[in-house]
């Protein structure tokens, strides 16, 4: 069997095509997915065992636990699933999973998954020139999935077949007498195997292989399986590399409950085959896996299919430990760093009574007002650093956020248009008109911090260089915006908005506003000068408007707050 530098190669183009269409499945999702998919999606998941046999079969009907895990991580990162209601999903696709299992034991053919994507593809693209609607973000959903599949298929095509070549394990055999290290030893191997091949069925299956010819025994090929059922959530976690926390989080609860699994069922392993040997296949099928050869695959089927259920049912009830076990292993730089990602926390697409409602939304927009005053804080970062590195990265993140509250005032207007179509009073009307308002405001804010950062970048590009003098009259204006943003913060906190003050608000403004003419009567007369830089000072001029600007907007939101509109 050859194995070139060239088939690497492959394995790594094939892992970015499985991560590109992973990409831009969740980025299709979240711009088509509207109250509808949320709906839908909660209510296969507000139940646990709701959850976890919509997982199974969902996993039972594409044949594909890889294809589960992955969409389920999509859902999470787009924010149509919390990562709770996620565990059930994939609970439920590791039961699912073992039906392929039954098929490669009983023999029987399956179409595979990948044969379906160039039709899925062939009526995706017609969608993504669309103009109206959302037809295009779905064309771009089942173009990602689509890419996502055919990744899977090409990597899987990539490595060595070992299933052909299945004698070059044969060297295992000679480990196989070694008592608990050898259960250990293949519980890694069947891991290994499965990284490699991408397919739990075709691991199961090159284990059927080792164990029929005798190279090891029936309870080692068991301990392969447990290895196989580990190797499998590494394709979360790789989708998940391209998601948000939440997204990670959802994938590292996969891998903690099969490790977690793995390490009880190691401990049992010769009773629980010995039982399952004892009540299933002697009572059915009248023979041993432990005498007859041909009674393996069923065995390691039942094993497999059993093992997954009782798992299951052992950690459904442990979710929230899974959550904070999983959360411990996720890097808090990470965290730190994607607290940013789109997530509505409070609205409900399940509209109840109006007043409730825009109780509900006075929470997301108090959130969605914290989420943009950080914008503040990254960009004054970037007006100090000289790291390019650094700069490169709040650019991107500057970036993010103006999509973000881009996306958040959408959500907010398609919300509170549900809730006006029920009657309303004179006062929950002008409410709504407020928080239209506000987040409009909040919207602008977002435009006009994206603004100062194309003109940072600019400056940066052209090694524009600022003075002293100007750096520190810029931070003093920074300090005063952030003053405004916490007075904002704290007003939108408020649940009754009739018990707002506007008079710190105006009365920071009012600073803002004499700091902003200060500094362009001393730009324009320093521009006078000789030795002042032209572009040093338009860039500079440029800065300190988009502040004042972002000040005004800041201080419209708390007079939307008490009403003046």
């Amino acid at each position: 069997m050859e194995f070139t530098f060239f088939n690497i190669i492959k394995i790594f183009g094939a892992l970015a095509f499985f991560i590109y269409g992973m990409k831009t499945m969740s980025e299709g999702i979240q711009r088509a997915a509207g109250s509808q998919m949320r709906l839908i999606l909660q209510q296969m998941t507000h139940n646990r065992f709701i959850a976890l046999f919509s997982g199974f079969l969902i996993t039972g009907i594409i044949q594909s636990s890889s294809a589960t895990t992955v969409m389920t991580v999509s859902f999470v990162n787009a924010g149509l699933l919390t990562v709770v209601e996620s565990v059930g999903l994939l609970l439920g696709a590791n039961i699912g999973t073992t039906i392929t299992g039954w098929f490669v034991a009983l023999d029987v053919s399956k179409l595979s998954l990948a044969d379906y994507t160039l039709p899925i593809m062939m009526l995706a693209v017609p969608l993504l020139f669309v103009r109206r609607g959302k037809l295009r973000f779905w064309g771009e959903f089942f173009i990602g999935f689509s890419l996502l599949v055919l990744g899977l298929f090409f990597l899987k095509e990539s490595v060595p077949d070992l299933r052909q070549n299945s004698e070059v394990l044969e060297f295992l055999s000679r480990y196989a007498n070694a008592g608990f290290l050898s259960t250990l030893l293949f519980v890694l191997v069947g891991f290994i195997i499965t990284l490699i091949v991408q397919s739990s069925s075709a691991a199961m299956a090159l284990t059927l292989v080792m164990c029929t010819k005798g190279w090891i025994t029936y309870e080692l090929a068991a301990a392969m399986i447990l290895g196989e059922n580990l190797g499998t959530t590494i394709t979360a976690e790789i989708a998940a590399l391209v998601g948000n926390k939440s997204a990670r989080k959802s994938a590292r609860i996969h891998t903690l409950f099969n490790l977690l699994g793995i390490c009880w069922m190691i401990l049992i392993l010769p009773f629980f085959l010995e039982a399952i040997d004892r009540l299933f296949l002697q009572q059915f099928f009248e023979m041993s896996a432990y005498e007859t050869t041909d009674a393996i695959p069923l065995g390691i089927a039942f094993f497999h299919t059993l093992f997954n259920i009782v798992n299951a049912i052992l950690f459904i009830g442990l979710i929230g430990f899974l959550a904070n076990l999983a959360s411990r292993t996720i890097s808090k730089a990470k965290e730190s760093e994607e607290e940013e990602e789109f997530h509505l926390n409070y609205m409900d697409f399940v509209v109840k009574t109006p007043e409730l409602s825009i109780l509900e939304v006075q929470k997301e927009v108090a959130k969605y007002g914290e989420i943009t005053s950080r914008m503040s804080g990254f960009t004054k970062d970037l007006l100090l650093s000289t790291d390019k590195k650094q700069q490169r990265n709040l650019l991107e993140r500057i970036s993010k956020y103006e999509q973000i509250t881009d996306r958040v005032e959408l959500e907010v207007s398609e919300y509170l248009t549900q809730v006006a179509k029920d009657k309303l009073s004179t006062k929950l009307s002008i409410r709504i008109r407020g928080i239209m308002g506000i987040c409009s405001d909040l919207e602008r804010i977002g435009d006009l911090f994206y603004k100062m950062s194309n003109t940072l970048e600019r400056k940066i590009d052209e090694k524009i260089w600022f003075n002293q003098h100007q750096r520190n009259r810029l931070i003093q204006m920074f300090d005063l915006i952030d003053r405004a943003f916490g007075t904002m913060i704290t007003n939108l906190s408020h649940q009754d908005y009739e018990q707002v003050r506007k008079d710190k608000a105006l009365a920071i403004e009012q600073k803002i506003d004499h700091l902003k003419n200060f500094c362009e009567t001393e730009n324009l007369e320093d521009i006078k000068s000789s030795e002042y830089n032209i572009n040093s000072a338009l860039v500079y001029s440029n800065l300190f408007n988009s502040l004042e600007e972002i000040g005004n907007h800041i201080c419209s939101i708390s007079k939307s707050i008490v009403g003046e509109l």
